[in-house]
């Protein structure tokens, strides 16, 4: 089964985890006919710092990060780009939990078929060989002026997925077909003035200066701040609470 209609989609995120890391950067090529017919790409506040890990492997800098725009603003931009196209890309799966994480946000139905270059890779390629991105881009030649930039990325798994289609399609077309994108999420709701409170006076008690998105901070992320902090520097003492009771989660 020859698709030769699809959008090859890549993002950068601050983490790995689709329910607390954000997206930082998305990129993607629509292709048409197999013809790429227009390519997007956005960079995205992540009202966060970004770690040093994140900064190393991308080059995105904290600066670059906030001159990003609004979530919101750019997952409708993304829809309407997508479409009701086939998505593409390695390990398109993560990719798309999280935009599904973005989706469910935005109160937005955002279901998809997708084609994974690394699932066919796996398939296709010896077991001994390395199947991530950089790997494969080495393997068959495929330049990328950054790695690790969305647009960049999307473009080269558009590219593997042109040579395996190729070099394979007619052997096996069995994995050529689209499959669909299952994730389930929950909506991630903002952190309550209670958490927050309770996050500052654990931070002020421990003399800690926090890095908080406090505008855009969610409930579970504020969980899990004051779990983090506890566990590493520990309670309030109960006298000190000033009448506080319970735990606020």
């Amino acid at each position: 089964m020859i698709i030769e209609d699809y959008v090859a989609i890549d993002l950068e995120m601050t983490g790995l985890n689709a329910s607390r890391d954000r997206i930082l950067e998305i990129g993607a090529v629509r292709v048409v006919h197999k013809k790429v017919e227009a390519s997007y790409q956005a960079m995205i506040h992540p009202h966060m710092e970004l770690s040093k890990e994140v900064i190393e492997l991308t080059g995105i800098t904290d600066d670059m990060a906030c001159r990003g725009r609004e979530m919101d603003e750019v997952f409708l931009e993304i829809m309407e780009f997508c479409g009701d196209f086939v998505l593409l890309g390695h390990n398109v799966m993560f990719d798309y939990g999280f935009l599904k994480q973005a989706a469910i946000n935005q109160k937005a139905s955002f279901e998809r078929q997708g084609i994974d270059t690394l699932k066919i890779a796996r398939k296709l390629l010896p077991p001994e060989e390395k199947k991530t991105l950089q790997c494969l881009c080495d393997r068959y030649e495929i330049r990328r002026e950054h790695r690790h930039r969305a647009l960049d990325d999307a473009l080269a798994a558009k590219e593997l997925y042109e040579i395996f289609e190729a070099q394979y399609e007619q052997a096996h077309p069995e994995i050529f077909v689209p499959f669909p994108l299952l994730y389930k999420a929950k909506k991630q709701s903002p952190a309550t003035a209670r958490q927050k409170k309770h996050l500052q006076k654990l931070a002020d008690y421990h003399k800690i200066v926090l890095n908080v998105p406090w505008e855009t901070l969610t409930k579970n992320e504020a969980s899990r701040q004051i779990d983090r902090m506890i566990a590493q520097f520990g309670r309030i003492p109960e006298q000190m609470e000033q009448g506080e009771s319970g735990e606020i989660r």
